[in-house]
């Protein structure tokens, strides 16, 4: 479409990952993002009401988080004016909340727009079952003493047992699988061992280890709970990984001939990123800075059992629609060791792309080297609703330190999809 103007991320900021205590985490989804999002606006020259639209990705706000986009704006004070709203694509919901900005200010819509996600996955509800809930709603409508007597008897204790909101969330009921399950299906299917995946883990927390060490943490920002306590650090870090410890978990979606534990797979985990987008004009005119260009963002679909490789027909595709073979760093979000592992095999196979992507191009090969250099989603955890925006935001910081061109940010979606974005750092 010709008269589409260029869009660049300003600045972007994320709260610390908080690994989930199998309890409700200190801080809701909104409390999050409006940390996240209040660091970003009070670094820059703008007024928050001066934003065209707040857009935030979710993938299951609280009940009292309708529409989580427009919460998050009136409390970041953008005032009654500045529309909001909430997209989800499941564990790329963050990605898509950029997206959907970058078309808002490319069609000339909008100069500034504050997007991310967020996600607090230790709040997930606990849900009654719907035999609990019909028993519940016909005892409210029961008038008398008699009436409420005569339901005792059709009460089941069974009825008590609850429906845990994450692993609900987790599971596709389409396919009717976990997401952990496709995961096995791809080791399976690429013959990726147990061995191969506790590497790739340990692997992962080393990077992490020694970016947060190293200062390369740089879009991190503390934030402070309400009884004081500073939270200034992804706590999923296991710095005393071995694969001797790991060897010993146990197999988690498939307790026999499993390989995928909870030792080399993502963590569940609280956090959020946010990052402010802006017009040409914008930047100018105001004399903001810019940490990159985002030049491009294709989605594909795939076979929802092995939603694992969605991130390889949308990489491909990306770098094919944009006459490229390939970038200078790559962000492949880790929900699991061997779903990157996977990825990377198919990736390298032109069979594979040209059968299952139709591409018969060549591309170069993704160098590890240059992939999730800082450690990922294994090591940091995966607030599913806000990884898409955590991972663009810290390879612009990626390619800056090492003064490089482009980077590909990418991930697997539950259900079967991909998302990838291309990156371009400018001056």
């Amino acid at each position: 479409m010709s008269g589409l103007r260029d869009v660049f991320i300003v600045d972007g900021a994320r709260t610390p990952l908080l690994k989930s205590k199998n309890k409700p985490g200190p801080f809701s989804a909104s409390d999050l993002a409006v940390a996240a999002g209040r660091a970003v606006l009070s670094r820059q020259p703008i007024n928050p009401a001066e934003l065209g639209e707040v857009i935030v990705g979710c993938v299951m706000p609280a009940v009292d988080e309708a529409n989580i986009g427009r919460v998050v704006s009136l409390r970041l004070g953008c005032g009654k004016k500045v529309p909001a709203y909430t997209v989800g694509r499941n564990c790329a919901s963050g990605l898509q909340a950029l997206d959907c900005a970058m078309k808002d200010i490319s069609m000339g819509r909008h100069d500034l727009v504050l997007a991310g996600g967020t996600e607090a996955m230790s709040r997930y509800p606990l849900l009654v079952t719907p035999q609990m809930q019909s028993w519940i709603t016909d005892w409210m409508v029961a008038k008398t003493f008699g009436q409420k007597l005569s339901l005792l008897p059709a009460f089941r204790p069974k009825y008590l047992r609850p429906i845990i909101g994450v692993l609900e969330g987790l599971t596709d009921h389409v396919s009717g699988i976990s997401m952990g399950q496709t995961a096995e299906v791809l080791a399976h299917r690429f013959n990726i061992s147990r061995v191969e995946m506790d590497a790739f883990s340990i692997e992962s927390h080393r990077r992490l280890e020694f970016a947060a060490e190293n200062g390369r943490l740089e879009e991190l920002i503390p934030i402070f709970g309400a009884d004081g306590t500073v939270y200034d650090v992804d706590d999923g870090l296991r710095r005393d990984s071995t694969a001797e410890k790991l060897a010993k978990l146990k197999p988690v979606f498939d307790r026999k001939l499993g390989k995928v534990t909870a030792g080399n797979s993502a963590q569940i985990t609280d956090g959020s990123a946010m990052l402010l987008l802006a017009s040409e004009s914008a930047v100018k005119s105001r004399g903001l800075p810019v940490l990159g260009r985002m030049v491009d963002v294709k989605w594909a679909g795939v076979e929802p059992t092995e939603m694992g490789l969605g991130p390889v027909p949308a990489i491909a595709e990306l770098l094919k629609g944009n006459n490229m073979k390939g970038a200078d760093y790559w962000e492949i979000n880790e929900a699991f060791a061997c779903q990157v592992m996977a990825c990377l095999k198919a990736y390298a196979d032109p069979e594979y792309l040209l059968k299952e992507v139709g591409i018969d191009s060549s591309l170069d090969p993704i160098d590890t080297a240059r992939l999730n250099v800082d450690g990922g989603a294994v090591s940091m955890g995966h607030p599913v609703g806000t990884s898409g925006a955590r991972i663009t935001l810290h390879l612009l910081n990626v390619l800056r330190r090492n003064n490089a061109r482009f980077g590909v940010a990418s991930m697997c979606i539950g259900g079967g999809q991909g998302g990838a974005v291309l990156l371009e750092r400018v001056s």
